[in-house]
């Protein structure tokens, strides 16, 4: 099992605010970087290009209010990936976040895409700190 996990970040909002703004995928495309195209979602389930690596599935498939959010890859994917978004309150207006991706992966296939995931989830997770109420 590969798992990359990103730098924790303090969010200045409510893991409520949080939680309710990263449980809905529309929102999702806000935190994407300018590598993601053909951004397409519902609440629940979105689909994007990352350039110069692959199309990428995802559906939310499990929720605990204001801690947790748990997301499996889906669809055509180049691998099955289970993606976490981890929140701890730290004060009413402070989230601590971490996003920890775990897939099973090849070693040829681990070597390729595991410095580019941990900057796109790096990225993804320093971009959690805009999210306003």
């Amino acid at each position: 099992m590969t798992t990359i996990e990103s730098n924790k970040i303090e969010i200045d909002n409510s893991a409520e605010n949080v939680f309710n703004y990263l449980s809905n995928f529309n929102n999702f495309q806000r935190l994407m970087p300018d590598q993601v195209t053909n951004w397409s979602s519902s609440e629940t389930e979105c689909s994007f290009t990352i350039n110069g690596m692959a199309t990428i599935g995802m559906k939310i498939i499990e929720k605990t209010p204001n801690s947790h959010i748990k997301i499996a890859s889906n669809g055509k994917v180049p691998f099955n990936f289970i993606l976490h978004t981890n929140l701890t309150s730290v004060s009413p207006d402070k989230t601590n976040g971490q996003l920890v991706f775990e897939a099973e992966l090849n070693p040829m296939i681990k070597m390729m895409v595991e410095k580019p995931l941990t900057n796109f989830f790096n990225l993804l997770a320093e971009k959690m700190k805009d999210i306003k109420k």
